[in-house]
């Protein structure tokens, strides 16, 4: 069967029961993005969640292990984000988010030239080990400084120094919230959300693992990097 977002997120439990017999197709405007699928321990692909769709309930999110995780996404075409057991199914980027993204990474490019540390765009698998826990996320934008950390098959195991994501209506909780705190617990030093709607980007630092400093930089400013010195994104370039 089929259900929009907002029947599910004011229905969560009901379609969490349905879906225990048959899968239940989430839609958007008219467009299927998700689907919510009974728990088989074989079956591939059992459960999908689209970006944003942890706030859909006011019960705690379903959550799966970093086994079941690995086995979702072996092999599979689709991409996902792996954030304190909850996985997210990435939609497809909009065409402001790929402009507001390339203006960013084309800024980075230049400036990081002939440097240490490089910047790369999504998607690029970032895991990070919280305790015994494990996330793997893709920002859409990093900059690694630690390239020892990729392995011969280019798998990188490191911690990002600077990371860079574009917010969206659908990822807004997850960017100000969950990932928020990843990057803070994680050891990233520097976490720019840049918001096209809003026309803003905002830089937090961490240091110890704790909010350091918030910085907001709108139209007519240039945002600042603190931890790369020197480096700067013109705001009205990026938007």
């Amino acid at each position: 069967m089929k259900a929009t977002t907002t029947e599910i997120q004011n229905n969560f439990g009901k379609y969490l029961k349905i879906c225990a017999n048959e899968d239940v197709i989430i839609t958007r405007n008219g467009r299927e993005v998700a689907s919510l699928s009974n728990y088989e321990p074989d079956r591939k692909n059992r459960f999908l969640v689209c970006e944003g769709s942890a706030a859909y309930s006011n019960d705690k999110p379903f959550k799966i292990s970093y086994q079941e995780f690995m086995r979702l996404v072996e092999g599979s075409r689709n991409q996902y984000e792996y954030i304190n057991g909850v996985v997210y199914l990435q939609a497809s980027p909009t065409h402001l988010h790929q402009s507001t993204s390339s203006r960013i990474y084309t800024s980075f490019s230049i400036w990081f030239q002939r440097k240490k540390c490089r910047p790369y765009y999504s998607p690029y698998d970032v895991t990070f080990h919280i305790g015994e826990e494990k996330s793997v996320v893709q920002p859409d934008i990093l900059v690694i400084c630690d390239h020892d950390k990729i392995d011969d098959k280019g798998k990188y195991h490191g911690i990002p120094s600077l990371v860079v994501e574009i917010m969206s209506p659908s990822t807004k909780t997850k960017d100000l919230t969950a990932k928020l705190e990843l990057y803070m617990k994680g050891g990233v030093s520097e976490y720019w959300i840049a918001n096209p709607e809003a026309k803003r980007i905002d830089i937090f630092t961490f240091i110890e693992k704790e909010i350091s400093d918030t910085l907001t930089y709108k139209i007519n400013e240039n945002a600042q990097s603190v931890i790369f010195k020197g480096m700067t994104v013109s705001v009205d370039d990026v938007f």
